[in-house]
């Protein structure tokens, strides 16, 4: 007779604790993997094998020019695999996007999304600041003409959120522009 315990299912754990350990475990293996790379390439070179090429890493460091972005909605661009949120504003929701019980910042959705987009056609500069509880990067973004986040709000397409403002970077960068909710 065997006393052995019956199998028991495990639900799968969701929520933004574990995705915080799914996204360690990635970055681990991944830098684990350049590691290796860099260590072929090392041996490779000194054993005149010739050398292995590493990896280019998409994800550009703190404050970089970058191009080739596109606008997710009025206040989330995406920069390759980087999805990028703007630092202390809100922009309205596309339809669908709005959570139930939550109130959403009202205006239209689709100017605030042609308002980005257009302000993004050429090269951005990024300044991470932070991530939020969706992964997302928190950063001030500018280009030629001044900061996005103070642009979304001069055209009135966003409303400033002080609990979003890190260092209260929006309120010292152009505090003329904030309407508070």
């Amino acid at each position: 007779m065997s006393f052995r315990k019956p199998f028991k299912a495990v639900p799968i754990k969701l929520g933004p604790y574990y995705r915080a350990k799914q996204r360690k475990a990635r970055r681990r293996s991944l830098l684990a993997a350049v590691g290796l790379l860099a260590g072929a390439s090392v041996v490779g070179g000194v054993l005149g094998a010739g050398s292995v090429a590493l990896p280019s890493i998409t994800a550009p460091t703190r404050g970089d020019r970058v191009s080739g972005c596109t606008a997710t909605d009025g206040d989330t661009i995406r920069c390759g695999n980087e999805r990028i949120r703007l630092v202390g504003i809100d922009a309205p929701e596309l339809p669908g996007h709005c959570r139930k019980g939550r109130h959403c910042t009202p205006g239209d959705p689709y100017a605030a999304t042609t308002s980005l987009r257009k302000a993004i056609a050429g090269s951005v500069h990024i300044e991470r600041v932070g991530t939020d509880h969706y992964g997302r990067t928190i950063a001030a973004v500018s280009n030629n003409d001044g900061d996005l986040s103070c642009m979304q709000l001069r055209n009135r397409n966003a409303i400033y959120v002080a609990r979003w403002d890190n260092d209260e970077r929006i309120v010292r960068t152009c505090p003329y522009q904030i309407r508070i909710r």
